[in-house]
Protein backbone atom coordinates (compact mmCIF):
# COMPACT_ATOMS: atom_id res chain seq x y z
CA UNK A 1 0.00 0.00 0.00
CA UNK A 2 1.29 3.42 -0.99
CA UNK A 3 -0.12 6.82 0.01
CA UNK A 4 -1.75 8.79 -2.78
CA UNK A 5 0.00 11.93 -4.07
CA UNK A 6 -2.70 13.94 -2.28
CA UNK A 7 -2.80 11.81 0.88
CA UNK A 8 -5.19 13.55 3.34
CA UNK A 9 -4.38 11.52 6.49
CA UNK A 10 -2.42 14.32 8.16
CA UNK A 11 -4.20 17.67 7.65
CA UNK A 12 -1.23 19.75 8.81
CA UNK A 13 1.16 18.01 6.41
CA UNK A 14 -1.38 18.17 3.57
CA UNK A 15 -1.75 21.94 4.08
CA UNK A 16 2.01 22.38 4.15
CA UNK A 17 2.29 20.35 0.95
CA UNK A 18 -0.23 22.61 -0.82
CA UNK A 19 1.67 25.71 0.30
CA UNK A 20 4.88 24.35 -1.18
CA UNK A 21 3.14 23.27 -4.38
CA UNK A 22 2.05 26.86 -4.89
CA UNK A 23 5.52 28.22 -4.09
CA UNK A 24 7.52 25.54 -5.95
CA UNK A 25 5.35 23.87 -8.61
CA UNK A 26 8.40 22.15 -10.14
CA UNK A 27 9.24 20.25 -6.92
CA UNK A 28 8.03 16.72 -6.13
CA UNK A 29 5.79 17.90 -3.24
CA UNK A 30 4.09 14.56 -2.48
CA UNK A 31 4.57 11.56 -0.19
CA UNK A 32 8.08 10.30 -1.00
CA UNK A 33 8.25 6.59 -1.91
CA UNK A 34 10.91 4.19 -0.71
CA UNK A 35 14.07 3.79 -2.73
CA UNK A 36 16.19 0.72 -3.32
CA UNK A 37 16.17 -3.06 -3.41
CA UNK A 38 13.04 -4.76 -2.05
CA UNK A 39 14.94 -8.03 -2.15
CA UNK A 40 17.59 -6.70 0.21
CA UNK A 41 18.42 -7.73 3.76
CA UNK A 42 18.81 -4.16 5.08
CA UNK A 43 16.23 -1.39 5.48
CA UNK A 44 17.29 2.12 6.39
CA UNK A 45 14.60 4.21 8.06
CA UNK A 46 14.88 7.98 8.09
CA UNK A 47 12.73 10.60 9.76
CA UNK A 48 10.90 12.42 6.94
CA UNK A 49 11.67 14.16 3.65
CA UNK A 50 13.81 17.28 3.83
CA UNK A 51 12.29 20.40 2.28
CA UNK A 52 15.04 20.93 -0.29
CA UNK A 53 16.02 17.27 -0.34
CA UNK A 54 13.51 14.48 -0.88
CA UNK A 55 10.48 16.79 -0.95
CA UNK A 56 12.10 18.58 -3.87
CA UNK A 57 13.68 15.61 -5.70
CA UNK A 58 11.26 12.78 -4.85
CA UNK A 59 13.97 10.39 -3.60
CA UNK A 60 14.97 9.83 0.05
CA UNK A 61 18.12 11.65 1.18
CA UNK A 62 18.70 13.14 -2.26
CA UNK A 63 19.63 16.78 -2.69
CA UNK A 64 20.26 17.72 0.95
CA UNK A 65 23.21 17.70 3.34
CA UNK A 66 22.58 14.19 4.60
CA UNK A 67 22.77 12.40 1.24
CA UNK A 68 26.50 12.70 0.69
CA UNK A 69 27.40 11.03 3.99
CA UNK A 70 24.68 8.39 3.73
CA UNK A 71 25.28 7.26 0.16
CA UNK A 72 29.04 7.66 0.44
CA UNK A 73 29.12 5.38 3.47
CA UNK A 74 26.83 2.81 1.86
CA UNK A 75 29.19 2.79 -1.14
CA UNK A 76 32.10 1.87 1.16
CA UNK A 77 30.26 -1.32 2.06
CA UNK A 78 29.31 -2.26 -1.49
CA UNK A 79 25.65 -1.30 -1.05
CA UNK A 80 25.62 1.20 -3.93
CA UNK A 81 26.11 0.99 -7.66
CA UNK A 82 26.92 4.24 -9.47
CA UNK A 83 27.74 7.71 -8.18
CA UNK A 84 25.56 9.93 -6.05
CA UNK A 85 24.80 13.09 -7.99
CA UNK A 86 22.22 14.62 -5.63
CA UNK A 87 19.42 14.23 -8.19
CA UNK A 88 16.80 11.52 -8.58
CA UNK A 89 18.02 10.79 -12.12
CA UNK A 90 21.72 10.36 -11.30
CA UNK A 91 21.52 6.62 -12.01
CA UNK A 92 22.39 5.59 -8.45
CA UNK A 93 21.22 2.12 -7.40
CA UNK A 94 21.06 0.54 -3.97
CA UNK A 95 22.17 -3.08 -3.60
CA UNK A 96 20.72 -5.33 -0.87
CA UNK A 97 19.15 -2.38 0.93
CA UNK A 98 16.21 0.00 0.75
CA UNK A 99 15.56 3.44 2.25
CA UNK A 100 12.19 4.64 3.50
CA UNK A 101 11.10 7.43 5.83
CA UNK A 102 9.02 7.02 8.98
CA UNK A 103 6.86 9.92 7.75
CA UNK A 104 6.38 10.21 3.99
CA UNK A 105 5.48 13.91 3.78
CA UNK A 106 7.52 16.96 4.73
CA UNK A 107 6.65 18.16 8.26
CA UNK A 108 7.07 21.85 9.12
CA UNK A 109 10.44 22.42 10.84
CA UNK A 110 11.22 18.72 10.26
CA UNK A 111 9.15 17.82 13.32
CA UNK A 112 6.26 15.39 12.78
CA UNK A 113 3.73 15.05 15.59
CA UNK A 114 3.14 11.71 17.32
CA UNK A 115 -0.25 11.51 15.58
CA UNK A 116 1.38 12.01 12.18
CA UNK A 117 3.88 9.28 12.96
CA UNK A 118 1.04 6.92 13.86
CA UNK A 119 -0.93 7.81 10.74
CA UNK A 120 2.03 7.06 8.48
CA UNK A 121 3.20 3.89 10.26
CA UNK A 122 1.02 1.52 8.19
CA UNK A 123 2.98 2.59 5.11
CA UNK A 124 6.25 1.86 6.90
CA UNK A 125 4.96 -1.54 7.99
CA UNK A 126 3.98 -2.34 4.41
CA UNK A 127 7.42 -1.32 3.16
CA UNK A 128 9.16 -3.61 5.64
CA UNK A 129 6.76 -6.49 4.98
CA UNK A 130 7.46 -6.14 1.26
CA UNK A 131 11.09 -7.10 1.89
CA UNK A 132 11.01 -10.91 2.20
CA UNK A 133 14.73 -11.19 3.04
CA UNK A 134 14.83 -8.36 5.56
CA UNK A 135 17.09 -9.03 8.55
CA UNK A 136 18.40 -5.71 9.81
CA UNK A 137 16.89 -2.22 10.10
CA UNK A 138 19.14 0.81 10.55
CA UNK A 139 17.20 3.64 12.19
CA UNK A 140 18.50 7.16 11.60
CA UNK A 141 17.57 9.18 14.66
CA UNK A 142 15.29 8.67 17.63
CA UNK A 143 11.99 9.26 15.83
CA UNK A 144 12.91 6.76 13.12
CA UNK A 145 13.97 4.37 15.89
CA UNK A 146 10.58 4.66 17.56
CA UNK A 147 8.60 4.16 14.36
CA UNK A 148 10.78 1.31 13.10
CA UNK A 149 10.70 -0.45 16.47
CA UNK A 150 6.90 -0.34 16.56
CA UNK A 151 6.59 -1.33 12.90
CA UNK A 152 8.76 -4.38 13.59
CA UNK A 153 6.64 -5.42 16.56
CA UNK A 154 9.04 -4.31 19.29
CA UNK A 155 8.20 -2.72 22.63
CA UNK A 156 9.85 0.69 23.00
CA UNK A 157 10.57 0.56 26.76
CA UNK A 158 12.83 -2.38 25.97
CA UNK A 159 14.48 -0.56 23.05
CA UNK A 160 16.24 2.56 24.38
CA UNK A 161 17.70 4.69 21.62
CA UNK A 162 21.46 5.25 21.58
CA UNK A 163 23.90 5.74 18.75
CA UNK A 164 25.39 2.37 17.88
CA UNK A 165 22.88 0.41 19.95
CA UNK A 166 21.87 -3.02 18.64
CA UNK A 167 18.44 -4.40 19.57
CA UNK A 168 17.50 -8.00 18.82
CA UNK A 169 13.72 -8.13 18.60
CA UNK A 170 11.61 -11.12 19.55
CA UNK A 171 10.11 -10.94 16.05
CA UNK A 172 13.48 -12.00 14.62
CA UNK A 173 14.66 -8.67 13.26
CA UNK A 174 17.63 -6.64 14.47
CA UNK A 175 17.34 -2.88 14.94
CA UNK A 176 20.52 -0.79 14.83
CA UNK A 177 20.52 2.86 15.91
CA UNK A 178 22.42 5.82 14.53
CA UNK A 179 22.19 9.54 14.97
CA UNK A 180 20.62 11.10 11.90
CA UNK A 181 23.22 12.13 9.27
CA UNK A 182 21.72 15.61 9.00
CA UNK A 183 23.94 18.54 8.13
CA UNK A 184 23.23 19.95 11.60
CA UNK A 185 24.49 16.80 13.32
CA UNK A 186 27.53 16.69 11.04
CA UNK A 187 28.43 20.34 11.54
CA UNK A 188 27.98 20.16 15.32
CA UNK A 189 30.17 17.08 15.58
CA UNK A 190 27.38 15.05 17.12
CA UNK A 191 27.78 12.58 14.27
CA UNK A 192 31.17 12.17 12.62
CA UNK A 193 31.81 10.14 9.45
CA UNK A 194 33.63 7.61 11.61
CA UNK A 195 30.67 7.25 13.96
CA UNK A 196 28.28 6.76 11.07
CA UNK A 197 30.57 4.26 9.40
CA UNK A 198 30.70 2.27 12.66
CA UNK A 199 26.89 2.11 12.82
CA UNK A 200 26.64 0.90 9.22
CA UNK A 201 29.44 -1.60 9.88
CA UNK A 202 27.43 -3.00 12.80
CA UNK A 203 24.44 -3.51 10.51
CA UNK A 204 26.60 -5.20 7.88
CA UNK A 205 28.21 -7.50 10.45
CA UNK A 206 24.77 -8.61 11.65
CA UNK A 207 23.91 -9.89 8.18
CA UNK A 208 26.57 -12.61 8.46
Amino acid sequence: MEPSPDCPLCPRLAAHRETLRAAHPDWFNAPVPGFGDKGGWLAIVGLAPGEKGANRTGRPFTGDGAGGLLFGTLAEFGLVRGDYGATADDGLELLDCRIVNAVRCLPPANKPTPEEMRSCRPFLKDELRAMPHLKVVLALGQIAHQSAGKALGGKLPKLPFAHGAVHRLHTGYVLVDSYHPSRLNQNSGRLTPEMFRAAVASAVDLKR
